[in-house]
């Protein structure tokens, strides 16, 4: 089907539009999908915070070049796009169990801001806990060097109130 050159200009906005709003976006390969796994993997990239659509790739790759990329990797024969916005590594969840699960679909590769991922590096990505868990393994190990300090800063004080109670529970004498 022929796209009109107003179409593609509208499609081509929407690109550059997804590029400077996303974290990252993967792509998978859809030639041998229906309509019946492509919904059902929109539902869990929607799941994700993110959107799943399907691109052209020329257009794509203009719109890759605007941004200053000059050859955009996995953007051969079909493609979906998997557009992360919030939490990238949890599209790459979705991304790598999909993959898993059916000989359907195929991560090509993708983008983490500007910097191309391979299909490898997506599966890496996927790997990451998510981001809450993230969030506080950050936190615990930021706290632990001021727990420990406090606790350290206690103990003498701790310490001479142990000695000052055994002291007055002695028998007088």
């Amino acid at each position: 089907m022929a796209f009109t050159k107003k179409y593609k200009s509208k499609m081509m906005s929407q690109y550059e539009q997804w590029l400077e709003k996303s974290e990252a976006i993967f792509f998978i390969s859809y030639e041998k999908m229906n309509m019946k796994d492509i919904d059902t993997l929109r539902a869990k990239v929607r799941e994700t915070g993110g959107e799943l659509h399907v691109v052209k790739n020329t257009l794509l790759t203009k719109a890759y070049q605007n941004k200053g990329i000059k050859s955009p990797v996995g953007l051969e024969g079909t493609t979906l796009a998997g557009i992360a916005f919030s939490d990238p590594p949890a599209l790459a969840k979705v991304f790598k169990e999909s993959t898993k699960k059916s000989e359907i679909f195929a991560v090509k590769g993708g983008y983490l801001g500007t910097r191309s991922l391979s299909a490898k590096e997506v599966d890496s990505l996927a790997e990451l806990p998510p981001l809450p868990v993230m969030r506080a393994m950050l936190l615990g190990t930021i706290s632990a060097p001021a727990s420990k300090l406090v606790r350290t800063l206690a103990e003498p004080a701790r310490g001479l109130a142990a000695v000052i109670k055994a002291h007055s529970e002695q028998p007088a004498g």
